[in-house]
């Protein structure tokens, strides 16, 4: 199989999954907003599960390729979901709620992936392009859940970890948001030079076992 052959067969077998942990990653930031007193994403027309509402051309589709060819980890990111902290009910703690629901998202797509997988496995289906979607499906999760739980912020993490520090500690955490894109373009250095890559992976994989964990009765009782 030639280089484009390879590229083609790639992108059609990760397009699905990569949108839809992008895309439904977002929304539930938009949810949980909601849920908690701020309508802003909703205003925005913003809380949608159709991935054209949250596509990043770079951040969705250019980035995710280029890192699953050079690290083998297809992390992006979509059009973030806006949302005004100031308008929650109580938010300094609501907004770790409101972080955390996008990792949560990928967690349990990532299961779902995994379910999808095993169900492909009992029926005997052989379709490398199915088997090879979930697969696709399972890994994208894991590596959003993991990267996006990193608590540096402007990650979901770091505003877990805001929510969870004193004031007088959460506040000089918290500026460092203002940074953000200095923070992500340093931490994707840091998985180029294998820095970072090396601890990603192993939490992934530890990810991907915690999968296969929860699907552990499904797999028992059609296998």
């Amino acid at each position: 199989m030639n280089d484009f052959s390879q590229t083609v067969q790639t992108v059609a077998v990760y397009a699905i999954p990569v949108l839809f942990a992008i895309s439904l990653h977002e929304a539930a930031h938009g949810y949980v907003a909601r849920y908690f007193g701020d309508p802003t994403a909703s205003q925005q027309g913003r809380l949608s599960v159709n991935p054209i509402h949250h596509i990043d051309l770079f951040g969705t589709i250019i980035l995710p390729l280029m890192l699953y060819w050079s690290i083998g980890m297809p992390f992006g990111y979509a059009k973030p979901v806006p949302v005004d902290y100031s308008r929650l009910r109580n938010p300094k703690k609501q907004m770790g709620f409101v972080a955390a629901a996008g990792p949560a998202a990928n967690f349990l797509m990532g299961l779902a992936w995994t379910a999808v997988f095993v169900l492909l496995h009992a029926m005997e289906v052989r379709e490398p392009f199915l088997l090879g979607m979930a697969k696709a499906g399972i890994l994208t999760n894991a590596v959003m859940c993991v990267f996006n739980l990193l608590p540096v912020p402007p990650l979901d993490g770091g505003r877990i970890v805001t929510a969870m520090l004193p004031n007088d500690l959460a506040r000089p955490f918290a500026r460092i948001e203002q940074y953000g894109p200095f923070v992500f373009i340093g931490l994707i250095i840091l998985m180029y030079t294998g820095i970072l890559s090396a601890l990603l992976g192993n939490l992934v994989n530890m990810m991907v076992s915690l999968f296969a964990t929860l699907v552990l009765p499904l797999n028992i009782l059609l296998n």
